[in-house]
């Protein structure tokens, strides 16, 4: 009986030692979950260090490959300096063109020239009714005449009238004379002097008028301002010329094929790819196999607000009968590279 109250105290749970062990056991887990956590939060914090740095390779391999291919670009444009930043449109103009005309309402007498021809600067190319202008100029030359004529019975009067206003001085510094007849004497001198003054300026008015009248009859021939092609003619011989007439009124429209140049209209977003100097290529329509070597030569400071373009002039580097005033052309605007950097000039950008 001893025997098994023995084995039953064994059996019985100390009330004092169960809280502890408990407590013991809620510790453990409390701990393995804080190793668990501990655990699952490095991994992730690996995890996304990896994925940054991974993502910052790609992008640096990105970065990498675009700059391979800008420099591949830029070499390629290195290599090859014709390929064209920038093309447009316009036409060939001519700087030096001018209608012929006369100053003055007249009738055309006889034409020279013909569309086509080639003229030199100075050559008739039409020649006016000069009949009107021929009578002027007679009628000039024969008051020249008269004035002329004047100033010489004028002179000769006052030259009469001098010696005998000399010894009326004298006589009357000697008081041979009372003042009276020196006063007479001096008045007939005087007069004749101011005789001689107004006979001097009638003459010069009439040699101006001569000159305007010769200037007239020079008018009624036409001569060429400069070298040129006349490229159409207004007038036949019978017909009235006159700038004041609608239309013109001329006579021929002459031009300097010397000098051709292309304008065209640029964007103004693609403006700063011209400059003035910069080399080009023109094609005509016309040819449009024919690559004619240009180069910029202004860009005009003023843009138009209807169509949002500046206007770029470029010059012709070659010369050819072949172009022609008003023809279409096509610009492309070429690299410097390989070339000397000059100065840039024409507009603010």
């Amino acid at each position: 009986m001893d025997q098994v109250s023995e084995l039953l105290n064994e059996l019985r749970i100390d009330p004092s030692t169960a809280p502890r062990e408990a407590m013991l056991q809620g510790r453990g887990r409390l701990v393995a979950a804080v190793v668990v956590f501990s655990a699952a939060a490095a991994a992730f914090w690996g995890y996304r260090d990896w994925h940054r740095a991974n993502s910052s390779a790609v992008a640096l391999r990105q970065d990498a490959a675009e700059a391979g291919n800008l420099a591949g670009e830029r070499a390629s444009r290195a290599v090859d300096p014709d390929v064209p930043l920038l093309q447009a449109s316009g036409y060939i103009v001519a700087v030096r063109e001018t209608t012929v005309s006369a100053k003055s309402i007249y009738k055309v007498d006889a034409m020279f020239v013909q569309e086509g021809q080639i003229v030199r600067k100075g050559q008739v190319i039409a020649r006016l009714d000069d009949s009107n202008a021929r009578a002027a100029l007679d009628q000039a030359r024969a008051q020249v005449r008269q004035a002329d004529a004047a100033l010489a019975a004028a002179t000769l009067a006052a030259d009469d009238a001098r010696p005998s206003y000399l010894r009326h001085q004298e006589e009357l510094r000697q008081g041979l004379i009372s003042a009276e007849a020196f006063d007479e004497a001096k008045a007939t001198y005087d007069s004749t002097t101011a005789a001689v003054s107004v006979a001097r300026q009638n003459l010069a008015v009439a040699r101006s008028a001569l000159a305007l009248n010769r200037t007239y009859e020079e008018d009624t021939v036409i001569t060429a301002p400069f070298s040129g092609v006349v490229t159409s003619t207004n007038a036949q011989a019978g017909d009235l010329v006159s700038p004041q007439f609608s239309g013109g009124g001329g006579i021929c429209t002459l031009v300097d094929m010397s000098s051709l140049e292309v304008d065209v209209d640029v964007s103004e977003g693609f403006i700063t790819r011209v400059h003035p100097g910069q080399r080009a290529a023109i094609v005509l329509d016309a040819y449009p196999s024919w690559h004619i070597p240009a180069r910029v030569m202004a860009i005009v400071p003023s843009a138009d607000r209807s169509t949002g373009t500046v206007k770029v002039r470029v010059s012709l580097l070659q010369k050819d009968s072949r172009i022609l005033p008003q023809m279409g052309a096509h610009v492309s605007f070429l690299s410097d590279v390989g070339m000397t950097p000059g100065p840039r000039s024409g507009i603010s950008r």
